[in-house]
C-alpha cells in the first residue's frame, strides 16, 4: 500500500483511491491474485478507516481473497470467541457509544486472553467514526488467575 501511495500517479490513474473502501478494494485483489498463482500471502486483514463521504468503514479480507464487510470483525480465534459476544451486545445495545464499544472490545480480549495460553494481554484499541481516527496507546487487561487454582472435573 505505502508503494502505491508512493507512486501516486499511478494509484489515482489506476483510478484506486485513498478512502477505506478503495484500499480494502485493492487488497482484496492482490490477496485473492496471489492466491490464484498458488502463493498465497498469509494474512488475514482488518481495514477500518472511513469513505469519502466520512462514513466509518470497516472490512475484513483474508488470505485467499474473500472479503465482506460488517458492523464488527474478528479474526483469528477471535472469530469464533468475540465475534459472538459483539454481536450478541450489539444487538441488545444497536446505539452503543464508544466508550461501550471500547468496554466489549476489552471484555472480548479478556476471555480470549484467558482462552489462548500463547497470548499477552497487552493490546491497542483503534476508534474510527465520522469525525475521527485514533489509536490508543498499549493496554494490559486486568486478569486474575486465582479461578484457576481449583480446577474441577479433571480427575
Amino acid at each position: 500500500v505505502t508503494s502505491c501511495v508512493l507512486k501516486g500517479k499511478q494509484w489515482y490513474q489506476r483510478r484506486v483511491r485513498g478512502d477505506a473502501p478503495s484500499i480494502h478494494n485493492w487488497l482484496r485483489c492482490v490477496l485473492y491474485n496471489r492466491r490464484s498463482k498458488m502463493n498465497p500471502l498469509w494474512n488475514t486483514i482488518v481495514v477500518a478507516g472511513r469513505d469519502f463521504s466520512g462514513k466509518p468503514y470497516l472490512g475484513y479480507v483474508d488470505k485467499i481473497g474473500v472479503s465482506f464487510t460488517d458492523k464488527s470483525v474478528a479474526t483469528g480465534f477471535g472469530s469464533y470467541i468475540a465475534k459472538p459476544m459483539m454481536r450478541k451486545a450489539m444487538e441488545e445495545n444497536p446505539d452503543m457509544t464508544v466508550e461501550e464499544a471500547k468496554r466489549l472490545m476489552v471484555r472480548c480480549l479478556k476471555v480470549l486472553f484467558y482462552r489462548d495460553c500463547r497470548s499477552l494481554n497487552r493490546f491497542q484499541i483503534g476508534v474510527v467514526t465520522s469525525t475521527e481516527s485514533s489509536i490508543s496507546e498499549p493496554i494490559s487487561a486486568d486478569t486474575d488467575w486465582t479461578i484457576g487454582a481449583n480446577p474441577s472435573g479433571y480427575e
